[in-house]
Order: C-alpha cells, then sequence, then structure tokens
C-alpha cells in the first residue's frame, strides 16, 4: 500500500466522527462492551494503543464488534505493526514517524496516521506521500493556533490532532479547514470501565458525536 493510499484510507476513517477515542484497555474482558458502547454513540473508529499487554487481546475482541473500525496505537516498532495487523487492526496511528514504521505499515498495508509536530516533520511526511496526518502532542506543541497556522502554506496536508484534546477544545480543533477529527482519552474514562458504566460511557460517545 502506497503512502498515497494509506493516506486516502486514513481521511475516510478521520472522517466518520469527529472524534476517534484513544483507548488505553488494561482488561480484555472490557474490550467488547466498550466497542459496543462506543460505536452505538456514534464513534465507530477506535485507536486501542499498545501501552498495555491486553491491547492486542483487546483489538481482537473489538474487531469482531459490527460497524467499528478498530485501530492500534502507539505503533513504535515494525513489530509492533505486525502484531497490531495480525491482532485484526485496520489502521494504525504512531506518535512520530520513523523510515522503518513507515515501511512496516507500507509493506503490511496498514492504513496509518503518522504523528508530526512540526512544520519540518509534516513537509518530510508529505514528501513521502503523507496527506493525513496525527498532530502530536497537540496542546504541547502549540493547539488549535499552531494547526491553522500550518494550513497556509501547507495546505495538501490534513490533521488529526491528538495529545491534551478534550471536550472544552476539541471544537478549537475542529473549527479548522485542516483537521478532519480528533483523537480523545475522554470519552472512555478509567473509573467507567472499572465500574462497568457502558451507558455512560455511551452519553459521552454521543456528545462527542455531536461535536461536528
Amino acid at each position: 500500500m502506497t503512502p498515497a493510499e494509506q493516506s486516502s484510507r486514513a481521511a475516510e476513517i478521520c472522517r466518520l466522527a469527529p472524534v476517534i477515542p484513544v483507548l488505553v484497555i488494561d482488561d480484555v474482558a472490557h474490550a467488547a462492551s466498550l466497542a459496543k458502547a462506543l460505536i452505538t454513540g456514534g464513534l465507530p473508529a477506535l485507536e486501542v494503543t499498545l501501552r498495555t499487554p491486553a491491547a492486542l487481546d483487546a483489538i481482537r475482541a473489538m474487531s469482531e464488534i459490527e460497524g467499528g473500525f478498530v485501530g492500534a496505537g502507539t505503533l513504535l516498532t515494525p513489530a509492533d505493526v505486525k502484531a497490531a495487523k495480525a491482532a485484526g487492526a485496520t489502521f494504525g496511528v504512531s506518535p512520530g514517524a520513523t523510515d522503518r514504521v513507515l515501511a512496516a505499515c507500507e509493506d503490511e498495508g496498514l492504513p496509518l496516521l503518522p504523528g508530526a509536530a512540526t512544520a519540518t516533520e509534516v513537509m518530510l511526511l508529505l514528501e513521502r506521500g503523507y496527506t493525513v496526518q496525527k498532530f502530536f502532542p497537540a496542546e504541547s506543541a502549540g493547539g488549535a493556533p499552531a494547526i491553522k497556522s500550518l494550513s497556509g502554506p501547507i495546505p495538501q496536508v490534513s490533521f488529526c490532532p491528538t495529545g491534551g484534546v478534550s471536550l472544552k477544545n476539541a471544537k478549537d480543533y475542529l473549527s479548522s479547514s485542516n483537521v478532519l477529527c480528533v483523537g480523545g482519552s475522554w470519552v472512555a474514562p478509567k473509573d467507567k470501565m472499572i465500574a462497568g458504566d457502558w451507558a455512560g460511557i455511551e452519553e459521552l460517545a454521543r456528545e462527542a458525536a455531536a461535536l461536528r
């Protein structure tokens, strides 16, 4: 899969809803119910971060839920890419971008949202063919004003900003012409997962889905 093809598919996924939930799952038993709640609430694209031992099994479980598009986040190595694809991930997200990770996603045919935080990083990815990128860490890298400022000199690139994005500031990002969606963890708080409050998470998803 070429970078252009990856970006085309990534754009389709980003346009499914204004928010992609960024999920840290400690217990695989939560995975299916969590996916159902988020999808029912209007957020079909889900990013499961590879930060816990349960992550790959969670991707497998969530991939079986109808209507969802489950991706793997925190891809740091080619091994992460292969494991994510084998677990059923339909897209990948990385905090930055290295040649090895980019090549692995291209080889595996895994659509990728590669991370960038500066104009130089954005340009290097664009030079390779990536027109849809993750802006990370969004708030620390200048927030919504920084993304808006990139739309002038580099209008070819669209973003999914992640990192410090919340219900309070999401609209600031979504108002930018070069933002397709945002990534956020607030829609699946740990306390609600532990309590099994899937109705509460579904309500948070509905609130997020209505942002745009």
